[in-house]
């Protein structure tokens, strides 16, 4: 059981076209050198909420965190090609294609090459790629258990940690499962920034895991994550609608992160069709220090020293009652402790600056509640139906989601 996939999408209808086989790891579909397979993910949905724009107290927000589209909105839709190249690599490419504000983008989200048959549990992978820290930092949207990500993954990562570099995994020859990998990278992606020699990202993470019973699994899991940065820009308003957005950023900075991880997986006999259960946990604990620049106008303009120490983490459980009907619970929270110096203020006071750029904490930590519902004809198609309540301290957001995910062509099963 261990090991298998939570929702592989299309390993029955890979497996019928002659033109594909499927890789033995890491969840991979391959084409061949002349017929790459090619997948196509479509996500839409129904959102009502109150209030679309993310504001964590505490938390400098980047990359993609953020809420959903109020009313009918097209979400993730994802398009994959991938192949082995020839008998030494393999090659993959995922480009998300987003309708929003009436345009309609292509994005890189991934484009990597990886190693094939290094032996000795070797693999090694290089371009922009999902990092390996956490759980489901390297899960695609489309496969998780709920409409949206944890909170502490928008807070911290920004919604997922995607840079480019290289990495190294190695599975240990151990009788239990034993995972160990290493990542280089640019180090510009947030949480980290921009930096002179766009290569101060490293990370490390450790999995392990194994069988309980014929019934149950479990995988273990410890990351860490550090970059120096030069300039990260992070997300400000300022007051009143229709203004520009504030020049929000954080100089001279670094960022250290470390999280471990908990997955625990069961199925009478091992059989997941009829009936599952599945929990995972995550936590994550931040520190990062830099000078802080927040900017209204030209003459409205702030600067403090800041030293961040911030946690998160969040429990959820899923369980499948009967075949292709399965329900779910998440508790998300967020606590941060932020130490602000040296404030100079031009028409801007401590106050203002504290609640504008994000910095400023509240007396109650920011939680979520969500529960779901979602029904999954087959691998190929998911309807879902969600509810999240989000106190973030100073106001609540209640959110009612409807949303499908379908996936059309080939598309590899997902890790454990």
């Amino acid at each position: 059981m261990f090991r298998t996939s939570i929702l592989s999408l299309s390993v029955a209808g890979v497996a019928s076209l002659p033109i594909v086989a499927q890789a033995q790891s890491m969840g991979k579909i391959a084409g061949n050198e002349f017929n790459p397979a090619i997948s196509l993910i479509l996500d839409g949905r129904y959102t009502d909420i109150d209030n679309s724009e993310l504001e964590l107290p505490g938390f400098q927000l980047g990359g993609e965190a953020g809420l959903p589209e109020k009313g009918f909105a097209t979400g993730h839709n994802e398009l994959v090609l991938s192949a082995n190249i020839d008998d030494k690599f393999y090659g993959q490419m995922t480009a998300p294609i987003v309708y929003e504000d009436g345009e309609t983008t292509v994005e890189l989200e991934e484009a990597f090459i990886e190693t094939l048959g290094l032996g000795q549990g070797v693999m090694i992978r290089g371009g922009k790629f999902y990092s390996g820290i956490g759980y489901l930092n390297a899960i695609h949207d489309h496969a998780h258990d709920f409409a949206d990500r944890p909170l502490v993954y928008d807070a911290m990562l920004g919604g997922h940690l995607n840079d480019t570099g290289m990495q190294v995994r190695w599975v240990a020859p151990t009788p239990f499962y034993l995972s160990l990998g290493a990542e280089i990278t640019a180090g510009s992606a947030f949480p980290g920034g921009e930096n002179a020699d766009n290569n101060n990202g490293r990370s490390l993470f450790v999995k392990t895991g194994g069988d309980m019973s014929v019934s149950s699994s479990w995988q273990l899991g410890a990351s860490y994550y550090s970059s120096k940065f030069d300039k990260r820009e992070a997300g400000g308003h300022a007051h009143g609608a229709g203004t520009d957005a504030a020049d929000n950023e954080l100089l001279n900075g670094e960022v250290d992160i470390a999280g471990i991880d908990f997955v625990y997986k069961w199925a009478p006999n091992g059989n997941p069709k009829q009936t599952n259960f599945k929990f995972q946990a995550e936590y994550f604990v931040r520190d990062e220090k830099g000078d802080s620049d927040f900017a209204e106008s030209d003459t409205e303009f702030a600067s403090a020293d800041y030293v961040g120490e911030q946690q998160g983490f969040y429990l959820q459980g899923v369980y499948q009652f009967m075949p292709a009907w399965r329900v779910g619970l998440r508790y998300d929270r967020l606590k941060a402790d932020n130490a602000i110096t040296n404030f100079a203020g031009t028409n801007i006071d401590l106050d203002e600056y504290l609640e504008e750029s994000g910095l400023g904490t509240e007396a109650k930590d920011p939680e979520r509640v969500s529960v779901m519902i979602d029904y999954s004809p087959s691998h190929f198609s998911r309807l879902r139906l969600q509810y999240s309540e989000l106190d973030n301290g100073h106001e609540k957001n209640d959110m009612v989601m409807l949303q499908y995910i379908m996936s059309l062509g080939a598309h590899g099963a997902h890790k454990y």
